[in-house]
């Protein structure tokens, strides 16, 4: 009897704030199952920073072939607490999207030093190694889907 098992696997989606990340990481959490953690959501895992890091990171190595873990990141530093074996997704969008969604999220305001923050950040992770880039816009969650639900198929 030949028992097939099915693989699992960390996936980082990274990306600017509004560029489509909880977004794709719902449709990706709707299709394979995963546990979604967002930001530094990991900090509630111990009482100091630097423990919960260290738990955090942990947690994430543990979970590669056990779990499947979907890790939500808008700051640069946090894409090295992805372990070796990591699916790394970057979601993209244009400025004026970014700044449009923002501007929704401040229920219609978009002060002038925000908007400034977006503009310097704009393209902070385009030159990031990834696995997948994705338009955050334009682009097609269940292609994507489709292609993780592939790679974690054995």
């Amino acid at each position: 009897m030949n028992e097939q098992k099915e693989r699992t696997m960390v996936i980082g989606i990274i990306g600017e704030n509004c560029s489509g990340k909880s977004t794709l990481a719902n449709e990706i959490q709707r299709t394979i199952g995963a546990e979604v953690i967002t930001g530094k959501d990991y900090l509630r895992m111990a009482k100091s920073e630097s423990e919960a890091t260290a738990l955090f990171k942990e947690k994430l190595r543990s979970a590669i072939n056990k779990e499947n873990i979907i890790y939500i990141i808008a700051d640069q530093e946090h894409i090295g607490f992805l372990p070796d074996g990591a699916v790394k997704v970057l979601v993209t969008a244009d400025i004026d999207t970014i700044k449009e969604r923002f501007k929704e999220r401040m229920h219609g305001n978009l002060p002038a030093p925000v908007e400034q923050m977006l503009e310097r950040k704009h393209g902070l992770f385009d030159s990031e190694a990834v696995d997948y880039r994705f338009d955050g816009v334009n682009g097609n969650a269940a292609d994507l889907c489709r292609l993780l639900q592939d790679r974690i198929a054995v």
